[in-house]
C-alpha cells in the first residue's frame, strides 16, 4: 500500500510548514489528486486514519479535489477525458495521446494555526 508512504511524506511536509511558519498544528490541508496518479481512494482514507493521529495533521480539515484526466490526440487535436492511459481518441479513433492532467499529487492549500 504505497498510499500509506504517501500520506507519511504529507505529514512530513505539513511538519516541515509548522516548524518554519512557529505554527501549532494545521488546521485544514487541501489535496489535488488525478483520477489517473494512482492512489486508491479507500486505500487512502486508511492510511491518513493509520498515520495521522499524534501528528501536526491531528484533526485537521481534509479537502480532496480529484482532477479529471484529459488527454490531447495527437493525431486530430481533440481534448477529451479519459479513464486510463491507452484510450483512442472518440472521434479519430488514434491511441496516440498526450495527457495534460491527471496524475497530480499536490498539497494545494494549508491552514496553520498557532
Amino acid at each position: 500500500m504505497h498510499e500509506l508512504s504517501i500520506v507519511m511524506s504529507i505529514v512530513d511536509s505539513a511538519r516541515e510548514q509548522v516548524a518554519k511558519h512557529g505554527a501549532a498544528r494545521v488546521e485544514s490541508i487541501g489535496l489535488e489528486i488525478g483520477t489517473l496518479a494512482g492512489i486508491e481512494p479507500d486505500a487512502l482514507e486508511f492510511a491518513w486514519e493509520a498515520a495521522i493521529p499524534d501528528t501536526v495533521l491531528s484533526g485537521a480539515e481534509r479537502h480532496i479535489h480529484y482532477v479529471q484526466a484529459r488527454a490531447k490526440c495527437a493525431g486530430c487535436g481533440h481534448e477529451f477525458d479519459i479513464q486510463q492511459i491507452f484510450e483512442p481518441c472518440p472521434l479519430c479513433g488514434e491511441y496516440f495521446n498526450d495527457l495534460l492532467q491527471g496524475k497530480e499529487l499536490k498539497i494545494k492549500t494549508m491552514t496553520l494555526v498557532s
